[in-house]
């Protein structure tokens, strides 16, 4: 039986492929306040703003490629059994390769009813050709289209599958995350005891004892790590 790698990725595992960071200095919250677009009372109060905010993110991420950073995490299911757990909301990891991703903070290339965003008859698939909504579509249930993304403030419905996942975990490998951000930055807390974990950032994290930190970026660091652990 193939040993498990569980690998959670935040938005340092995308920049290199030229997206922005929400949170840098020069991120997208510079552009757009958080509450008009990522809250639920910024979409009660401007559908449309937020309809549109998401629209000009998809074409974007469409715009990019996955980097070899993602592709060398799809690479290590030669070997392992790999699921990753992403905060990303890009389809970068799939692109690449990788066949078990559990998005924590939705995805950017679905959309869904905003009276019900888990009713799984509402959600629709996007495509390259067919990436925007316009403003005031419907969902199947007769409620506005609205993204399939976890607004602040809302739960995050695959925390627990996460968190499943990281308990069976043999390795597990934290990339481009700060782990500031909660509740994907607890997910180190369901590891088992003494299972390995490696932390692949180029800024010094303090992720506690018995973590080892790769001080690079994801691509670099995920090309050490991939040699080590593919031998």
């Amino acid at each position: 039986m193939k040993k498990k790698i569980v690998v959670l990725t935040g938005a340092g595992m995308s920049v290199e492929s030229g997206l922005k960071t929400f949170r840098d200095a020069d991120g997208l919250w510079e552009e757009y306040p958080v509450a008009q677009v990522a809250t639920h009372e910024g979409w009660e109060a401007d559908p449309t703003l937020v309809t549109n905010f998401y629209n000009m993110l998809r074409k974007k991420c469409w715009g990019v490629k996955p980097n070899d950073g993602h592709k060398l995490v799809a690479g290590l299911e030669e070997k392992y059994d790999v699921t990753v757990v992403t905060q990303n909301v890009d389809n970068l990891h799939e692109q690449a390769g990788s066949t078990k991703v559990v998005h924590l903070h939705g995805e950017l290339m679905k959309v869904c009813s905003s009276r019900d965003v888990d009713d799984p008859r509402y959600i629709v698939q996007l495509t390259q050709d067919n990436c925007e909504v316009a403003p005031g579509t419907k969902a199947g249930d007769g409620s506005l289209l609205r993204p399939y993304i976890v607004f602040f403030g809302e739960a995050v419905p695959n925390i627990t599958i996460a968190a499943e996942e990281a308990q069976k975990a043999d390795i597990f490998i934290i990339i481009g995350t700060s782990l500031n951000v909660y509740p994907a930055a607890g997910l180190i807390h369901y590891v088992r005891p003494g299972v390995p974990v490696y932390l692949i950032d180029p800024a010094p994290i303090n992720a506690g004892a018995g973590v080892k930190q790769i001080q690079k970026g994801a691509t670099e660091g995920m090309r050490e790590l991939y040699k080590e652990l593919m031998g």
